[in-house]
């Protein structure tokens, strides 16, 4: 089961040291988890719209999370960027945006990035 991210040195590992994959709602990007318990983190920038927005989506991208669990691999720690057009997308969109791309950035060959 995936922690959440806390702590701004994991962020940053991920951010540096991880690859990514983006698209118009989302930015994922995974690095291989130092402890294998698999850290999610989500980040949500003021920009992308007020208070309660920012929020709605953070609750839509855990959501989904708790939902897939077994989806995410405890070996990758994974850090979700919202883009300002996460903020327009309904719940399926996001869905299905942190699924593909969580493939294809913890999984480079897997058919799931190829059918695409």
């Amino acid at each position: 089961m995936m922690n959440g991210m806390k702590k701004n040195t994991d962020f940053s590992r991920v951010y540096h040291c991880g690859t990514s994959k983006a698209d118009r709602n989302l930015v994922v990007y995974a690095s291989e988890s130092v402890n294998h318990n698999g850290l999610f983190g989500i980040s949500v920038s003021k920009k992308v719209g007020n208070s309660v927005v920012r929020h709605k989506i953070k609750r839509r991208l855990k959501e989904i999370r708790r939902l897939n669990n077994d989806f995410f691999s405890d070996d990758y720690d994974i850090v979700v960027i919202a883009r300002n057009r996460a903020a327009e997308a309904d719940y399926e969109r996001l869905s299905r945006s942190l699924l593909r791309l969580t493939e294809s950035v913890t999984n480079p060959s897997s058919e799931y990035q190829q059918s695409r």
